[in-house]
């Protein structure tokens, strides 16, 4: 990938000094130089299921770790884009081993899942219903919206962001914790009820 302008110029080069010298602020300038072009780039080359925000800050945050090992003087973009590329590659490794892993044990955990519900008694699931309905309610507003465009209006994850004015990544975040805390809800309901009847 090549930059519109010289990634060896003198107020990079500065920058990058400053940065490996402590000043943690000058690293902005290498961010804005290479943000547009590196979301470009990955844009062209992630595979469906990857998000290119989260790749981008991985291969930023890389490179700041690692800036001690860059060559002053030398292509600053191919060494960035190097970067890059192996985040993309690592990436791309763990959600194939995901879907290997779902793919062969997602069924029977899933089948599992069901013959243990199965054998649970219908009085059970009416107060788990019944405490869900009461964990929603006491779901805080934000989180309580993501659950309603997501469940209720089944809004896509994309439309959702654009909404929020977030990243998908950010959305997917979000209701990761609304359904964290409605399991712990519920859980905690179920808790109490039983401990009552005994």
């Amino acid at each position: 990938m090549t930059d519109p302008t010289p990634s060896n110029d003198a107020h990079l080069e500065d920058a990058i000094r400053r940065t490996r010298d402590g000043d943690k602020a000058a690293f902005e300038t290498v961010i804005r130089r290479f943000e547009k072009p590196l979301r470009s780039w990955l844009a062209g080359h992630v595979p469906p299921g990857i998000d290119v925000d989260e790749v981008a800050q991985r291969t930023f945050v890389a490179a700041y770790c690692r800036l001690s090992d860059y060559q002053p003087g030398t292509q600053f973009a191919a060494w960035l884009f190097t970067i890059a590329r192996f985040q993309l590659r690592t990436e791309t490794t763990r959600l194939r081993r995901i879907a290997d892993y779902h793919s062969r044990y997602g069924p029977d955990l899933l089948q599992r899942e069901l013959d243990r519900r199965s054998e649970e008694a219908p009085q059970r699931w009416d107060t788990r219903l019944d405490s869900l309905h009461l964990c929603l309610d006491a779901l805080s507003e934000p989180l309580r919206r993501f659950v309603d465009w997501r469940y209720e209006e089944e809004i896509p994850l994309e439309e959702m962001a654009v909404r929020c004015g977030r990243s998908v990544a950010a959305v997917k975040k979000q209701l990761w914790k609304a359904r964290q805390a409605l399991q712990q809800c519920v859980e905690t309901r179920l808790a109490r009820a039983e401990g009552g009847l005994q």
